[in-house]
């Protein structure tokens, strides 16, 4: 049914409950699973100089995928193809772009940020259902 799934996570436990939702769909189907993080566009305050800095979106990406590493490598350590996208762009942009690169079947996302005022401003789930250029899952994470 699925051959490519894409799933997002940034780490958090809310972001465990899709990755393992769609882990259980890849291993089900025989999919690939592409785990995907968008790093966005960090800035910090000097706290010294009150200035506003940009970080350098290398860095960024670079302890992104150190931090995704282990995920990847136990998802990977129970048999599944994983591949691992950290791109430097927000989330949804990141998993839309996964997912049109690919040819994903499907995307996997958590319902965070699906009511209230993030819901009419914009959330990562609704800009992926709206964009996603093929099906989307939205799992219950909280």
């Amino acid at each position: 049914m699925y051959e490519r799934i894409v799933v997002g996570s940034d780490g958090s436990e809310r972001s465990e409950a899709a990755v393992d939702h769609a882990a259980r769909l890849a291993r089900l189907c025989g999919a690939e699973l592409h785990l995907v993080q968008g790093c966005g566009s960090p800035i910090i305050v000097s706290s010294l100089h009150g200035e506003v800095a940009a970080f350098d979106p290398k860095l960024v990406v670079d302890a992104s995928v150190e931090a995704l590493t282990p995920l990847h490598d136990e998802l990977g350590a129970t048999g599944l193809d994983v591949r691992l996208h950290v791109l430097p762009e927000g989330g949804a942009d990141a998993l839309l772009d996964v997912a049109s690169q690919i040819d994903a079947d499907l995307i996997v996302v958590g319902s965070r940020g699906m009511t209230g005022v993030r819901r009419v401003l914009g959330s990562i789930p609704n800009t992926v259902a709206h964009h996603a250029p093929c099906a989307v899952l939205i799992v219950q994470t909280g």
